[in-house]
């Protein structure tokens, strides 16, 4: 079976999803849609796809699934509207910046029977599969303590602060999803700390750029992540997982995977400079996996309710920040 797609946004984040569209033997690029024409066309021409309107796509016969790109506040619509025409719906994380209007959207989705995927990438990094795997095959025994440390090169620009959602909501909320997967038990209290040490225009946009939280489930396990809007250096993107009988970790990443030594001492290549290029492989396996569901029927993950789980530690760990306390998760969920 290949499957057919429809790609909904041809920005940044649509460039990486029409690329391991099209270097899927399984799939095929059929249409692209964005407000920006030019863009659209760039993919056109590059994947010999059509430029179509979502409408078009929403009503297209020779599409299957969907792969939505668009701005965050467009999100919850778009799956609605994809579910009711019974198309397989990958979208980009979050699905909505409000909880309630997330619960709504997959009420829509599961009234549909719809195959929804949630884009939390980071799951389908190889590395950080390992850590899973050596996870899942007892080699470090029972799962006690995480540490993802996760900083960005450098902070966004303040047009895209203003509809982020915060640091939580828009960073963060990967570090939640990838403890979710590591701590193999659901995250009962969000502590969490946060500062404008970065850009001051950010905390004018009420905002952090700087972020500390720690997670802590039923049994006690718990998951420490560190978070910074400008690491000098690049790309800093590692896991730690400690158990009762080892540890198991998943390095920083590198274009290039070398060490020069000479008499001035020992050196590396710099990192990845942003996700772009550090998350190439996950971003291809993530797509891969969509296309599976589909064609196979295999399982989908990440599906709607991680991401409204990864979405309920974001508004935790916010409440945590303002009122400076720990935070039960069953206070956001209402469960």
């Amino acid at each position: 079976m290949t499957v057919r797609f429809g790609l909904l946004g041809a920005g940044r984040i649509g460039k990486v999803h029409a690329r391991a569209i099209t270097g899927d033997a399984r799939a095929k690029l059929v249409a692209v849609a964005d407000a920006m024409q030019p863009a659209a066309l760039a993919i056109a021409s590059q994947y010999g796809c059509e430029v179509r309107s979502i409408e078009a796509i929403e009503a297209a016969g020779d599409i299957d699934a969907v792969v939505i790109c668009t701005p965050t506040d467009t999100h919850a619509d778009l799956i609605e509207r994809f579910a009711r025409a019974g198309k397989a719906i990958f979208c980009e994380k979050p699905v909505d910046l409000s909880l309630a209007r997330v619960k709504a959207c997959l009420t829509v989705a599961n009234e549909n029977d719809a195959k929804l995927m949630v884009g939390f990438n980071r799951r389908f990094d190889p590395h950080f599969r390992a850590v899973r795997a050596a996870i899942d095959e007892g080699r470090i025994g029972t799962v006690e303590m995480v540490t993802i440390t996760s900083r960005d090169p450098g902070a966004p620009p303040p047009a895209y602060i203003k509809v982020s959602g915060g640091i939580f909501r828009d960073m963060t909320i990967h570090d939640f999803d990838m403890a979710r997967f590591l701590l193999g038990e659901e995250i009962a209290t969000v502590q969490a700390a946060a500062s404008v040490l970065v850009d001051p225009e950010i905390g004018r946009l009420g905002d952090y750029d700087s972020a500390s939280v720690i997670l802590t489930t039923a049994s006690g396990r718990q998951c420490v992540i560190s978070n910074s809007r400008r690491a000098t250096y690049g790309y800093d993107q590692r896991i730690e997982v400690h158990g009762s009988e080892g540890m198991v970790a998943a390095e920083n990443q590198r274009p290039v995977s070398i060490e020069v030594a000479t008499s001035a001492g020992y050196t590396r290549p710099p990192l990845h400079d942003f996700f772009m290029t550090r998350y190439v492989e996950a971003y291809a396996a993530e797509i891969a996996a969509f296309i599976a569901a589909i064609a196979d029927g295999a399982a989908i993950s990440p599906t709607g309710q991680d991401g409204l789980a990864a979405l309920a530690l974001s508004e935790a760990a916010l409440l945590s920040v303002k009122e400076g306390r720990a935070v039960r998760v069953s206070e956001v969920t209402g469960a």
